[in-house]
């Protein structure tokens, strides 16, 4: 079973035969009978394959916890590939390109290299939603 959890909701709730996670460590697969296992996650693309289909969900930031053939991910964002709006990823990096580029203040570059990372991961899981 794997979930994926946000505050606001609850974007994935399914029995799955494979998970890769993209934790701060590096990509991480997961397959059944698992070791019990806690690792942050970063910003990137989520991988699950279930019925033998790849579904790909954008994530930002949080906890796996992996125990009893059970994958819990509690992230502060999360979007479905397929549920990406393109255009909308496409112009928040397009912004935070130009705020890389011209911005002098730290906070603003801050935030522009988040956004920037949250774009290209909506981006990719939007890719890979529309091969699945």
């Amino acid at each position: 079973m794997v979930r994926v959890i946000t505050p606001d909701r609850i974007v994935w709730d399914a029995p799955a035969e494979e998970v890769i996670l993209p934790a701060t460590s590096g990509q991480l697969g997961i397959l059944t009978n698992h070791a019990p296992l806690l690792t942050a996650i970063g910003n990137g693309v989520m991988r699950v394959k279930a019925g033998g289909k790849w579904s790909a969900i954008a994530v930002m930031g949080g906890f796996a916890e992996v125990e009893n053939n059970e994958v819990t991910v509690l992230v502060n964002r999360a979007e479905r590939g397929e549920q990406v709006d393109k255009a909308a990823a496409q112009a928040l990096l397009e912004k935070a390109n130009q705020v890389l580029n011209t911005s002098s203040d730290k906070q603003e570059r801050l935030q522009a290299k988040l956004d920037q990372q949250r774009a290209r991961a909506l981006l990719q899981a939007a890719e890979m939603g529309s091969k699945s």
